[in-house]
């Protein structure tokens, strides 16, 4: 693996770099970080236990378990970086893809599944894991992000060590987005303690980001008036460094900051989607020799800070991990019929009840009483 490993420029002359593929540790005249052993053994383990939950529920779905499911392979750095670089106090609020910051803010992937297979809307208490529910809608995550750190701000929860700050995850194709831009806009007007994440994988869906932006992303902040930086997004070291820098900065009053996390979707957009239609098998070739997990494998091994017992323990948590997700998602039962009518409105009303009726009516004319 060492040997296939190789140097790449990819990201330009401003990206930030803290471990390179080939497992060696630079520096950056801007940003570092100290890492202890435990440490990185740790971002290697969480990195390595998300992606098995991501590939589990991918065959969970082609099984039928799940409607869709959207991977996050190759992005296990990014997420476990930024979600690392989190306090407890802090907010996040992600779009749909973000099941490695799900995992760093303490939320069981098993609360994931019922999302993908239709059943809730995730059962996880937003205030308590200071994680808001998935958003669908592209981009939408961002005014609602802009506005809870605008809250922070009015609150008076920033401008100490002490301070809160948010932290908002979108992809590349989201910067598209009307949403995202008056994100923007309302979060620089009020200084808003607002850290924008792009995950920039390549590609929104069979779109490439060379068709979404003549600048790299990150130097779309300028014209908002506050700072953009771009990050390996398959460093986790530097994503850790650069995300803890950024939320201290709004923490203390000065933000808010865009990072982008250049990175790459080795995978579908989704299980409905087929990438080999729009991209090459060489790009994806390329990108394997720089995989986030491999690279912090080598340098461990190198630095003579785990062993092979080590890595055999992580492997069997995945494999442990894996096994309770299979279980708990081919025993998810089915909600009842008259669920589709709860939570829609604050309060019931007598169109809605009627409706409730006479759909639950028709049901139960049925052989076994649901279909």
């Amino acid at each position: 693996m060492i040997a296939g490993l190789r140097a790449t420029d990819e990201g330009g002359a401003d990206l930030v770099q803290l471990l390179t593929p080939e497992g060696e540790r630079v520096t950056h005249p801007d940003f570092d970080i100290d890492i202890t052993a435990e440490e990185l053994r740790g971002l290697y383990r969480d990195m390595v236990l998300i992606r098995r939950v991501d590939r589990e529920a991918n065959a969970l779905q082609r099984k039928g378990q799940l409607g869709i499911w959207v991977p996050l392979l190759g992005q296990e750095a990014a997420q476990i970086g930024a979600g690392r670089a989190m306090r407890e106090t802090d907010m996040a609020f992600p779009s749909y893809r973000e099941h490695g910051i799900a995992w760093t803010r303490g939320i069981n992937p098993t609360e994931l599944l019922g999302i993908f297979r239709g059943t809730d809307q995730g059962t996880w208490d937003p205030v308590e894991k200071r994680f808001h529910p998935y958003t669908i809608v592209i981009g939408n995550q961002v005014l609602n992000a802009a506005g809870y750190a605008m809250g922070q701000k009015f609150d008076g929860k920033v401008g100490d060590d002490e301070g809160e700050a948010t932290m908002c995850f979108f992809g590349d194709g989201a910067t598209s987005q009307g949403d995202v831009h008056e994100g923007f806009v309302w979060a620089a007007v009020y200084d808003a303690p607002l850290v924008f994440f792009c995950q920039n994988n390549q590609w929104a869906i069979s779109e490439p980001t060379e068709r979404q932006s003549r600048l790299p992303l990150y130097q779309r902040a300028r014209g908002y008036g506050f700072p953009g930086i771009r990050v390996d997004g398959n460093d986790v070291l530097a994503t850790l460094a650069v995300t803890k820098w950024a939320l201290d900065e709004c923490r203390h009053g000065n933000g808010p900051i865009l990072i982008e996390a250049f990175t790459y979707r080795m995978d579908a957009h989704t299980t409905s989607d087929d990438p080999t239609r729009y991209r090459l098998s060489d790009e994806l070739e390329m990108w394997k020799l720089k995989d986030p997990i491999e690279r912090v494998k080598v340098y461990l091994v190198r630095q003579q800070w785990a062993d092979h017992e080590f890595f055999e323990s992580v492997e069997a948590d995945a494999d442990k991990l894996g096994e309770e997700l299979r279980e708990f998602c081919t025993n998810m039962p089915d909600p009842p019929a008259e669920r589709i009518f709860s939570n829609v409105y604050a309060e019931g009303n007598p169109n809605l009840e009627a409706q409730r009726d006479e759909f639950l009516g028709y049901v139960s004319g049925f052989a076994g009483g649901e279909h």
